[in-house]
């Protein structure tokens, strides 16, 4: 279950069950639940808790030091939940003293090879960043966001739930759920037809984001926009998490930008 020479600090701690492969390293106070399959040459560095029946392939380095000059030693944490997938040369690392100090993990996330989540990065379920995906620090993805191969994400930005970013997209600007956005830099073009048809919304509420969608890129100041969203989700609930993530946004939204096609 564990190679012969995998390295695990005596601190860490392994739920029975947990496999290592060879010539993996499992750092000081790393701990990890039942069902968890770590592949060779895996470095798990420090202050990490891992839960159950995650796969980490070959050459990923989870919970490595911030890449940020801010960061002086001190101690912060990374906790990734159950059932992830983290692919071949993943690189995940610890939070900062800059925020709450944790990078967070949610439930059934895959992460394909050679992504990237920087310190003090919020992910939450269901969310897959394709080949070579990219976070820069403080990053917020919500439930079932996807983002495709090489695509990239400012720090402090976040992208709301069913959130679409295509491939080669540099995200400069929140993007609102259930929405889909691309170029460089990322500009709305459209809602998350296929990703909401792939989880079952009904064409009522389909309907409604289109309603949304077509308010948001009517020009109209941002806080008339959500005047407007707050009357239209009291008779479509669909419409609630967009109203919640316009009344929280940090960075912009990319809605403030004219739609290349309706």
């Amino acid at each position: 279950m564990r190679h012969a020479s995998a390295v695990i600090d005596p601190t860490a701690e392994l739920a029975t069950g947990v496999t290592v492969g060879p010539y993996s390293i499992i750092g000081p106070r790393v701990q990890i639940a039942a069902g968890t399959q770590i592949g060779p040459h895996v470095v798990i560095r420090s202050d990490t808790r891992i839960g159950c029946d995650n796969i980490i392939y070959q050459f990923a380095s989870v919970g490595e030091d911030p890449q940020d000059r801010k960061y002086q030693g001190e101690h912060s944490r990374l906790i990734i939940g159950d059932r992830n997938q983290i692919r071949e040369c993943c690189t995940i690392h610890r939070g900062t003293a800059q925020d709450d100090g944790i990078t967070r993990i949610g439930n059934d996330n895959l992460f394909m090879a050679y992504t990237h989540v920087a310190h003090d990065c919020q992910i939450g379920n269901q969310v897959v960043m394709a080949n070579g995906a990219t976070l820069a620090g403080h990053v917020r993805l919500n439930d079932w966001v996807v983002l495709g191969g090489f695509s990239a994400v400012l720090q402090f930005c976040q992208i709301g739930m069913h959130g679409f970013v295509t491939s080669g997209a540099s995200v400069r600007k929140d993007v609102v759920p259930y929405m889909l956005v691309d170029g460089v830099p990322a500009a709305l073009r459209g809602i998350n037809h296929e990703g909401l048809r792939r989880r079952g919304f009904s064409a009522a509420q389909t309907s409604a984001v289109k309603q949304a969608y077509r308010l948001l890129t009517s020009g109209q100041l941002l806080t008339n926009v959500l005047d407007e969203l707050v009357m239209m989700a009291a008779q479509h609930p669909v419409l609630q998490p967009m109203v919640a993530f316009l009344q929280s946004e940090r960075r912009g939204c990319s809605i403030l930008r004219k739609p290349v096609t309706g």
